[in-house]
């Protein structure tokens, strides 16, 4: 989520005079530029790990502030929540065998990681999105205590005006509210960067944008979230959605997302993009600045860019301009942010490789792209990447539309294996890493593949909870083991490591598409559908969707015996025989709790609800598997 800030603020005052800040470090950086002072002539390389840290039942767990005092900090670093952590790795120079060290260090900091995760109870997992997820874990309580988080909330929350619409529609479909910007914190990636000269920065951020889409639809690893099968990424759409500010307007009106791909080939410098960023996107808070970058410039030092760095820090580019810092000397990068965590730390290395040699190959082959092809092409390559990985049409330079996988297999692998070794990487690290991503493309088997395959193979055992605990469970297991994930084997339901963890909280089991009714309905009809879909119990809500009673099949005989006895006639609403004051609970409920409030209360029913509204429901029916369990525990210790 960017970098420290120091005494941020939201008041007017303080956006107006940080804005000055910005204006005037946008104005040092074009002195730069013009003044040749941006290193050049060298590329370098670096990356971004994000991960989950998961408890119990594989459910993420709030552990980053005791791992990050037990790892020791830098490279270390938190995240939005507290159950996410990010490592920073070191540059390396694109040349030789540094893929490899890329790596090996990569390995030696999450093997780290994951010992002092162990040591709290706790593993670490790398996926897009986690699949044990639950809508409940991203209350504030889980956000990282850090003023910049909290800033951040407040500002965006503040400019959204109400709270946070999720809809994303894949094979399910996510329809949720939120009201806080924690639904960010979903979902993780991992980060690449590449350093570029000034005076190439158009051609090479233009050629980068051209082949994200291909190499994203090689990488997708985020397919599920909150238990439904979304987008091949799903982050994707996840992350412009949890960071939007937009509001509906009453007239047709093009307003730009802070989360976005961009709308047209770059042209001129980089200064363009940090530009067009100013103009769109209001400052959300200001930070300490505490230099004068033409003070700094005068006297010949490399001036820190402080306010223009903080606020590029919240306009999310899925390929962001960077200006840095290196040994002293001043450069620009270009941040890939497009591709998930995981599934393995060779399938990241090999996605870098890939998404670095395709941009350095197509430059070399085709120049600029904007000469070359239409913008909308691209976004649109982008957008069918994520929907749908390897299964998507991509339209590509030569204007025709291939499926993703014969276009890299066939183009696009030789294309990036030409750029590598122009660049002067080892053949060995070419082959090497190219051939995971033909294995990979060639299996068919990327991440969300292997996710989607493992639930449907598991389809009929278990709780859908279990089996999404499973899928976390197996990832976690063979990506420490280290083979890319076209040679996974399918998960398995034991996997899940038993049914006790899957059953902590109603929300892990409840049926969150029950039959409703409203108010009004005949009660003739409401007695049709118990029968039709043998259920004892209906909820009724509302014009509003509220909850306001419950049916039970019981009322439901004696109204109708009452009737038959007393010779009524007519059509009776469903709301004169229903239960006005059922017991609820909400969805992070403890198992143990409800099964107490049920007996207590003597009731076989318990409608979920958050603020009101109906989110799910329970019933005696889902205890059924629970007991089972226990009586075989039992007779086998018997």
């Amino acid at each position: 989520m960017g970098q420290e800030v120091e005494n941020p603020d939201l008041k007017p005052e303080a956006i107006r005079s940080f804005t000055k800040s910005i204006l005037r470090d946008l104005r040092a950086l074009e002195r730069m530029l013009k003044e040749g002072r941006i290193e050049k002539d060298i590329r370098r390389f670096g990356a971004e790990q994000e991960v989950f840290l998961t408890g119990r039942g594989w459910r993420p767990a709030p552990l980053a502030l005791q791992l990050l005092e037990r790892v020791g900090g830098d490279p270390f670093t938190t995240e939005l929540a507290l159950f996410n952590m990010e490592v920073n790795l070191p540059p390396y120079r694109l040349e030789g065998r540094n893929f490899t060290r890329l790596e090996e260090e990569l390995n030696r900091l999450l093997a780290q990681l994951r010992e002092a995760a162990r040591e709290e109870g706790g593993e670490i997992v790398l996926t897009g999105t986690l699949p044990t997820l639950s809508k409940s874990d991203l209350s504030l309580d889980q956000i990282t205590p850090k003023a910049r988080y909290f800033t951040l909330n407040e500002a965006l929350t503040s400019m959204r005006g109400g709270e946070y619409q999720l809809r994303i529609e894949g094979s399910d479909e996510l329809i949720l509210q939120h009201d806080s910007v924690m639904l960010e914190s979903c979902n993780t990636s991992c980060q690449i960067h590449l350093q570029v000269g000034a005076e190439e920065f158009a051609q090479v951020y233009n050629a980068a944008q051209l082949v994200t889409a291909p190499v994203l639809a090689a990488a997708v690893n985020s397919p599920l979230l909150f238990g439904r099968r979304l987008w091949a990424e799903t982050r994707i759409a996840l992350f412009q959605q949890s960071l939007d500010t937009r509001s509906a307007t009453s007239y047709v009106r093009d307003l730009a997302p802070r989360v976005r791909f961009g709308d047209q080939w770059l042209k001129g410098s980089v200064t363009g993009l940090f530009e067009e960023d100013l103009a769109r996107f209001r400052v959300l808070m200001s930070g300490q600045v505490d230099e004068d970058p033409f003070e700094a410039l005068e006297q010949g030092r490399t001036p820190r860019l402080q306010a223009l760095q903080l606020y590029n820090s919240t306009i999310y580019r899925w390929n962001r301009p960077c200006y840095g810092i290196s040994e002293g000397k001043p450069h620009l990068r270009i941040e890939c942010r497009a591709l998930a965590s995981g599934p393995t730390v060779i399938d990241e290395v090999a996605n870098a490789v890939f998404w670095i040699g395709l941009t350095l190959g197509a430059l070399e082959r085709f120049g600029n792209p904007a000469d070359r092809m239409d913008f909308s092409d691209v976004k649109s390559n982008f957008l069918a990447a994520a929907r749908h990985g390897l299964h998507a049409g991509l339209r590509w330079i030569d204007g025709r539309t291939m499926g993703a996988a014969p276009l890299i297999l066939e183009i696009l692998l030789p294309l990036a294996q030409e750029g590598l070794e122009a660049a002067g990487v080892d053949s060995g690290d070419v082959d090497r890493y190219l051939g995971v991503i033909q294995d990979r493309v060639t299996s068919g088997q990327t991440g969300s593949e292997w996710s989607l395959r493992s639930l449907a193979s598991m389809a009929g055992t278990g709780t859908l909870s279990e089996r999404l605990a499973a899928i976390t469970a197996a990832t976690a297991r063979r990506q420490e083991e280290g083979s890319p994930v076209h040679d996974w084997a399918l998960a398995r339901l034991e996997e899940a490591g038993g049914w006790t963890h899957t059953y902590l909280r109603v929300e892990q089991y409840m049926t969150t598409d029950p039959v409703t009714v409203n108010e009004d309905e005949l009660v003739d009809l409401v007695a049709f559908m118990m029968d039709r879909e043998k259920i004892r119990h209906i909820p009724v809500e509302d014009r509003d969707h509220r909850l306001v009673g419950v049916v039970s099949y019981r009322a439901l005989l004696r109204f109708m015996a009452d009737a038959s006895e007393r010779g009524l006639d007519g059509a009776p609403p469903i709301k004169e025989i229903m239960e006005t004051n059922p017991v609820t609970v909400a969805p992070d409920t403890l198992t143990l709790e409800a099964i107490d409030l049920m007996r207590d209360r003597e009731v076989a029913c318990l409608p979920v609800t958050r603020e009101g509204k109906l989110v799910g429901l329970i019933t005696e029916r889902h205890f059924m598997p629970i007991a089972y369990e226990l009586m075989e525990e039992r007779l086998r210790r018997s």
